[in-house]
């Protein structure tokens, strides 16, 4: 088990991606603290997954929620070893000019404001216990951004960026810190990014992915969990594309 006594939190955790990583990381061993915005999708997740987890609800744009959650998850396991920074938001795909400021303060909270957060609440308690791991969940919309999704493609693009800041200026307390930059997969928010749902869309959109498919959450867990392990010992800054060649 390649996670084996380590402990993680991972936002996002009751769907999507975020579950898909939680998922693997219990497989290798960590225990693992499932923190979602909806209490019911935390609790869900945390039960399926067994005793190795627990469920914390939070808004990630919020300092005293994440304050709140990170005390939750330290008391509870002892250290957090590993920090996914993966819940993320978006606004339907349509034209710039009709995307609202609130949508645009909304995305940049939970996108990019979210890391700060995390960073301030979970960094001096990795710092005390020898170093750790964050791995902030970008996007492939990030580097090859398309017409109708700008604002979240300029958060993602903020996440990289700020994933490789970090890792700079933490690497002295022995804090990594990478990135993972998916394609679109099979979540909630694939009808967002790709205006509606429809085969004819989905069909178009996997033209474009040399590997011919979406992106699914144990995509996303592997990735992640490669990153987290101790096999990335010598890696931070790294924005690891998972896309199925779409980037290329």
């Amino acid at each position: 088990m390649r996670l084996q006594g380590k402990t993680a939190l991972v936002t996002g955790a009751g769907q999507g991606f975020g579950f898909g990583i939680a998922e693997t990381f219990v497989r290798e061993g960590a225990r693992v603290a499932c923190l979602d915005l909806r209490a019911d999708v935390a609790e869900a997740a945390a039960r399926r997954f067994g005793p190795a987890a627990i469920a914390l609800t939070a808004d990630v744009a919020k300092r005293e929620d994440v304050e709140r959650a990170a005390k939750a998850a330290i008391e509870a396991f002892g250290r957090v070893d590993i920090v996914v920074n993966n819940a993320g938001t978006t606004h339907r795909n349509k034209p710039l000019m009709e995307v609202e400021e609130a949508e645009f303060d909304r995305i940049f909270a939970v996108n990019v404001k979210s890391l700060l957060l995390t960073a301030q609440a979970f960094a001096p308690h990795m710092r005390a216990h020898g170093g750790g791991v964050f791995i902030n969940v970008g996007s492939t919309a990030a580097l090859r951004p398309r017409p109708g999704l700008t604002v979240y493609n300029a958060s993602k693009g903020a996440v990289h960026v700020m994933t490789k800041s970090m890792a700079v200026e933490l690497a002295p307390d022995r804090i990594r810190v990478c990135a993972l930059a998916p394609v679109a997969g099979e979540t909630p928010l694939l009808a967002m990014f790709m205006g509606e749902d429809t085969p004819e869309k989905r069909a178009a959109f996997k033209a474009t992915v040399p590997l011919g498919r979406f992106s699914t959450p144990a995509d996303i867990g592997a990735a992640a969990l490669y990153l987290a392990s101790d096999e990335a010992a010598f890696l931070t800054g790294v924005i690891l594309e998972v896309d199925g060649g779409r980037c290329i």
